[in-house]
C-alpha cells in the first residue's frame, strides 16, 4: 500500500479500526495469486459448510488485486448475492482485512469506515498462503454472521 493511501486511511479512521494483530493491514503483504486450484479448494470448504447448517450462498474468490478467480451460486441464493459476494471479496483483498473490520467500525460510530468504497458487512476473508495475502473470499446469501462463518471455512481451506 502506497504511503498516501496509507495516510488517506488512517485520516478516514479505517488503519485504526481494531483487528487482530495478525491481519493488521501493515503487517501483511501481498503474494502471489490464488490459483484456481487453491480457488476451488476454499470455495469447497465454504459451499460444505454452507450445506452443513443449510444455508445457500454465492461464493467468490479473487486476486489480490481484486480480479475474480471463481464465483458460485448455490441453489436458493439470492439473486442480489452475486454482486455483493465480489464487493465482499474485493473489499478483504484491496484493504488487507476482512470485511467485519469495517463492519465493526462502523457499529462503533466509526461513519467514515464508509466513505472509502468498502463493504461494511461480515463475509469477506483474506486468503493466506505462505505468509502473504493470495487472494480474498466473499460469501454472501445467509446473515452476515452466517456468511462469516462460511467465508472462514473457506478461508481455512487456503495454505
Amino acid at each position: 500500500m502506497s504511503r498516501s493511501i496509507a495516510a488517506a486511511l488512517a485520516v478516514l479512521g479505517v488503519l485504526s479500526m481494531s483487528a487482530p494483530a495478525a491481519l493488521a493491514a501493515d503487517a501483511l503483504e501481498y503474494g502471489r495469486n490464488i490459483t484456481l486450484n487453491e480457488a476451488k479448494a476454499a470455495a469447497n470448504a465454504a459451499e460444505a459448510e454452507a450445506r452443513k447448517n443449510g444455508w445457500a450462498a454465492v461464493i467468490t474468490v479473487v486476486e489480490p488485486n481484486g480480479q475474480t478467480v471463481l464465483s458460485w451460486k448455490m441453489d436458493g441464493a439470492s439473486y442480489a448475492a452475486p454482486g455483493v459476494a465480489r464487493r465482499k471479496a474485493e473489499t478483504a483483498a484491496g484493504f488487507k482485512r476482512p470485511t467485519k473490520a469495517f463492519q465493526d467500525a462502523v457499529k462503533a460510530g466509526n461513519l467514515n469506515a464508509l466513505s472509502n468504497g468498502a463493504l461494511a458487512i461480515e463475509g469477506g476473508e483474506l486468503l493466506i498462503a505462505d505468509g502473504r495475502i493470495v487472494g480474498a473470499i466473499g460469501v454472501s446469501g445467509a446473515t452476515p454472521e452466517q456468511d462469516g462463518i462460511i467465508a472462514r471455512a473457506g478461508a481455512a481451506a487456503v495454505k
